[in-house]
């Protein structure tokens, strides 16, 4: 081999320095595509009803306020009703994203707790990821349209009420005990096939240790205005209940405490404080009241009471009305189905105790207790039942109306009134007024003719009072007066005519004091004046 050919071949061998950088660049960018595709972290996409404040390249997502996530992309989906969001979160964030992770934008807000979000006002709106606690991965996800109003991991106790009234709640509503804030409204659905409200009740810890199986739910609407048989009734909860409503929980005072409950055990929601006492009535006894008079005024939930102390309620008015119980036209009867509820007075009643109540009640009916309908509220025209004993009731007779036993009842006070009207109409009508009516004018007559002779002495009184001698008469008995003044000023203690009398009845008196012993002899001798007065001697004594 020549030299030449040599040379060459060592030349080819020998790389150029030249080529160093750009080797060590390819090097430095394949290290960068390798690390930058290795430190992604997983791509979610994220359904919003709008996409206000969101940003493709800007809008965060964060947890606890740290980044962990970033929009890279806002679409329209298919059928143009939703927005799309795509976010490329931060490496290791597979571990927050499973079905129960919750997703919602933070932005300013203005709701029941005041308002909220006001941070991004300058920094923009992001999105908030609450993890979940749920083993199942996933990447796509609804965000919520609200906060939520508590977060996975709050320690506390989630209940169910159900509920026909779907205005009654809604979401972040308080729910109170003894007045005291312990829990919110998470969330209310409405189930078309059960056609009921369902609403979820979050209690924060420690206060759900209050909630037990006799705990009673209850409506509080902020103000409660009733006007009903017991009066006017106002109830006013707290300020936050009067602005947006909420739901009160307790015990009521004739059951026991109960046991504890489990998460997501099921309530029954009253619509005040009373139903929820009445809902824990479970032992009854149904009884028809049979009215013959008006039940205007008499409506469901009316109390039924023993001289005052309520033991059941009305339950249907009227109760079933059929042709069998009809008479006559005069004599229709309503029905009218009460309960009575020996619970309101003896706590929890067995069915042993209610068998007791039965008979206890128709002892009580025939010694004479009925059942009638009085005026509760004047101002509102509403009724309640009143049983009482009555006198001479009429007979107690037992008898069931579609299979339920009837009460013996009287008629209402009103009714009573109008019988006594009636009766005392009819006496009225029976009373013979033709010779009263006779005596009456013959009165009349006579005090015609009476009246018409005392005007005409009443005519002479005026023509004798208008006579000259009359008029004269004051003048004539002021001029007596001066002369029987003048008469006794002469008669005065200083006056001459006083001390000759004084002298002259003086020397009377001494005359008659000189004449007493004759008139004494007088009257013990009458003769003395005829005859000489007897000489009388003086006693001997004699021996005997």
């Amino acid at each position: 081999m020549s030299d030449d050919s040599r040379a060459r071949r060592e030349s080819r061998r020998r790389l150029s320095p030249i080529w160093i950088v750009p080797i060590v660049a390819l090097l430095i960018g394949a290290w960068m595509v390798w690390h930058n595709y290795a430190s992604r972290g997983p791509l979610i996409t994220i359904e919003m009803e709008t996409a206000e404040g969101i940003e493709a390249g800007k809008t965060l997502i964060k947890t606890r306020n740290v980044e962990v996530g970033k929009v890279e992309s806002v679409r329209l989906s298919d059928n143009l009703d939703k927005t799309i969001v795509t976010a490329r979160m931060s490496k290791d964030s597979e571990r927050m994203l499973n079905a129960d992770s919750r997703l919602w934008v933070v932005k300013p807000r203005i709701g029941r707790e005041g308002i909220s979000g006001l941070n991004t006002v300058l920094s923009g709106a992001y999105i908030q990821l609450q993890p979940g606690d749920s083993r199942d991965e996933e990447d796509h996800f609804v965000a919520l349209e609200q906060p939520p109003v508590t977060t996975q991991d709050a320690k506390g106790l989630r209940i169910d009420l159900t509920s026909n009234d779907g205005s009654v709640l809604s979401d972040g509503d308080p729910v109170t005990y003894e007045g005291f804030v312990v829990g919110r409204v998470e969330s209310s659905e409405f189930r078309p096939s059960e056609k009921e409200m369902h609403y979820t009740l979050y209690i924060d810890s420690p206060y759900h240790e209050l909630v037990t199986s006799t705990t009673r739910f209850w409506s509080t609407s902020g103000v409660s205005l009733r006007l009903d048989s017991q009066g006017l009734q106002v109830d006013v909860g707290s300020l936050e209940s009067v602005l947006s409503g909420g739901v009160a929980f307790g015990i009521p005072e004739d059951l026991p405490r109960g046991r504890p409950v489990v998460e997501n055990t099921s309530f029954t929601l009253y619509s005040d404080q009373e139903e929820a006492r009445e809902g824990s009535f479970h032992q009854a006894i149904d009884y028809v009241i049979m009215v013959d008079d008006t039940v205007r005024g008499l409506s469901r939930g009316a109390p039924v009471e023993f001289r005052g102390v309520r033991l059941g309620t009305v339950v249907s008015v009227p109760y079933r009305l059929t042709h069998q119980r009809v008479r006559t036209l005069s004599s229709f009867e309503i029905p009218v189905l009460i309960r009575i509820e020996p619970e309101r007075l003896e706590g929890q009643v067995d069915d042993d105790g209610v068998a007791q109540w039965k008979k206890r009640l128709e002892r009580l009916f025939k010694r004479g207790m009925r059942a009638t309908l009085k005026s509760g509220n004047l101002l509102t025209g509403a009724l309640f039942v009143d049983l009482d004993f009555y006198d001479n009731p009429p007979p107690y007779k037992a008898d069931t109306f579609d299979d339920i036993e009837v009460m013996p009842s009287v008629s209402g006070g009103l009714a009573q009134m109008e019988a006594k009207l009636n009766a005392l109409l009819d006496k009225l009508n029976a009373l013979d007024v033709e010779p009263v009516l006779s005596n009456l004018n013959k009165t009349l007559s006579a005090s015609e003719s009476l009246v018409k002779r005392l005007d005409k002495t009443a005519g002479h009184v005026d023509s004798l009072l208008g006579s000259e001698a009359v008029q004269k008469l004051p003048g004539d008995i002021s001029t007596s007066i001066d002369n029987l003044n003048r008469t006794l000023d002469g008669l005065t203690p200083d006056s001459s005519a006083y001390r000759k009398l004084e002298g002259d009845l003086e020397r009377l008196d001494r005359v008659l004091k000189k004449a007493e012993p004759l008139l004494d002899t007088l009257e013990k001798n009458p003769s003395s004046l005829i005859f000489d007065k007897p000489t009388t001697r003086d006693p001997i004594p004699r021996a005997q």
